[in-house]
């Protein structure tokens, strides 16, 4: 039956498997706001728009489904930008809809009006288009759950503009099934990759699919490994073969020259992963992801192939069990001598902080998901702290804003509900989207939430006297967090020793809401 073509959008949207919603209301887009709850789609109220799109990157990173966020013309659209920046560079499943002006043009003056709202959003995002008719609104909506799937996932932005939300439109048309694609050829790719004797893989944040799968090819092709950051967990703790995330130490680059093929999967190489400007490699290099974008190096000793990651390592798990594949180049005592070093050196660049990830980590349930924030702790703390699974630990990476932990890891305990959430987030992060704290009050998520407060942007300050620059516009006045916290209505604590800090956090995921445990320098001193 016809509806008005917001209210059709959201029914759209829970035949496709959407289940949440964040947002925040507003006179431009209301019309979106008729059918969510007559479709029987749970809608998340933040504080800020920044908030919302947070929580839509959590809760994808989480479930594995896209976000979807619902957004106001102008501000509301301008103020999820940064959140839609994060989820382009981490490669994050979200979709914001917002509503916008029916013209711009010959009329000026209006509220919330812009020059070109579609173009800005563009600018952090896939993709962002306008759409003027219901048809043209199904489309871009299948459009963009389908690339979602079939290609690396990234935010994508479509604008409705006012008019046509309040129009009467038929209902969307049904969905269709997508086909995940098949193995392609790739020659003597396999050959190449099985002739070596120190065979080295790197693993980024797209290899986390079909882990179990990597860990086997691994061990039955003697290879060893790193993973990026945002890959850790993709292989096991137990492997002794496995240097860890530890590719920004400098000494990598040296076991990296060492071996004499390196296969990269599904990792772009960052500079947040790497922190130099060239792997290491002196041999083939094999690029293997789902993004022809990141098979721009012509150099003669690169491969590229376009396939997805668990793919390749079933075909090389195939070919190495039924082959004599020979003893490994690696041993187990290099391996777990760089590790021992690159831990020490984490702990020496910024003193104190390892032991109190020690500490935590023993704590910490199993199957924790946790969102960490630019913050030293969080720095240290994926440097050292294992992972047993991938996709458990969410950080901002390539854009690298703060005020991500407190929101996104709202969104993801709502993708997982019953199941463990850990926040990480340092004082300054904290300002950023403190507000969104009032969110987790609201809906009871026993959330503990470290606070890190060493008082100033330390790593800036270091950053400047490391570059002979007077430390400047570092320090800021907080307030009493701990009463912040009660003020919303959550719990606080304020642990000064370490066994008081697990106990807290051990008491936060128990609780009938969130809990901010604040943390500074005594703890460790």
């Amino acid at each position: 039956m016809k509806r008005p073509l917001g209210a059709q959008i959201s029914h759209m949207l829970k035949a496709r498997g959407v289940d949440t919603i964040f947002g925040i209301p507003g006179v431009h887009n209301q019309e979106m706001y008729r059918g969510i709850e007559e479709a029987g789609i749970t809608h998340v109220l933040a504080r800020h728009e920044q908030g919302a799109g947070f929580m839509a990157d959590g809760y994808a990173r989480a479930s594995g489904k896209p976000g979807v966020a619902y957004v106001i013309t102008g501000p509301g659209l301008c103020n999820i930008m940064t959140p839609m920046g994060q989820a382009y560079s981490d490669s994050v499943p979200v979709l914001v809809v917002s509503s916008c002006l029916d013209e711009v043009e010959g009329i000026k003056g209006q509220l919330h009006q812009m020059k070109d709202q579609r173009a800005a959003a563009a600018t952090v995002c896939d993709w962002s288009a306008e759409a003027r008719t219901p048809q043209a609104a199904y489309a871009l909506i299948d459009r963009a759950l389908t690339e979602m799937i079939a290609q690396r996932a990234r935010p994508k932005h479509i604008q409705v503009p006012i008019a046509a939300l309040e129009a009467p439109a038929d209902p969307a048309p049904a969905p269709r099934p997508y086909t995940a694609p098949s193995l392609p050829q790739m020659g003597d790719a396999l050959d190449r990759i099985l002739s070596a004797d120190r065979l080295l893989f790197v693993f980024g944040g797209g290899a986390k699919v079909g882990f179990e799968v990597t860990r086997k090819a691994l061990k039955a092709l003697g290879a060893a490994s790193f993973t990026t950051y945002a890959g850790r967990g993709i292989v096991g703790t137990d492997d002794p073969l496995h240097f860890g995330a530890g590719l920004s130490q400098p000494a990598s680059a040296d076991v990296i020259g060492s071996a004499d093929v390196v296969v990269v999967v599904g990792s772009e190489l960052a500079e947040v992963d790497l922190w130099r400007s060239h792997l290491g490699h002196q041999s083939l290099l094999v690029r293997v992801d789902i993004d022809p974008s990141q098979f721009t190096n012509t150099d003669a000793g690169v491969l590229n192939i376009l396939c997805d990651g668990p793919l390749l390592m079933r075909a090389l798990l195939e070919r190495a069990e039924a082959m004599d594949k020979p003893a490994s180049g690696w041993t187990k005592d290099e391996v777990a001598k760089s590790r021992t070093a690159w831990r020490a050196d984490s702990d020496a660049a910024r003193p104190g902080i390892t032991p109190l990830c020690d500490a935590l980590r023993d704590v910490v349930p199993d199957d924790t998901m946790i969102y960490s924030d630019m913050t030293q702790f969080a720095y240290v703390a994926m440097d050292v702290w294992p992972m047993e699974k991938p996709g458990h630990w969410h950080h901002p990476f390539g854009f690298g804003t703060l005020g991500y932990a407190t929101p996104a890891a709202i969104g993801g305990a709502i993708a997982r509900p019953d199941k463990p959430t850990l926040a990480i987030i340092g004082d300054y992060g904290f300002h950023y989207t403190m507000q969104e704290l009032g969110v987790a009050v609201e809906l009871g998520l026993p959330l503990p939430i470290i606070l890190w407060d060493n008082g100033k942007l330390k790593e800036i300050e270091d950053s400047m006297t490391r570059a002979q620059i007077a430390p400047n516009a570092v320090i800021a006045r907080n307030p009493d967090f701990c009463k912040l916290a009660e003020a919303f209505g959550a719990y606080a604590a304020a642990p000064k020793t370490m066994r008081d800090m697990q106990d807290a956090v051990q008491a936060a995921f128990k609780a009938d809401g969130p809990t901010l445990i604040y943390l500074t320098s005594e703890i460790i001193d």
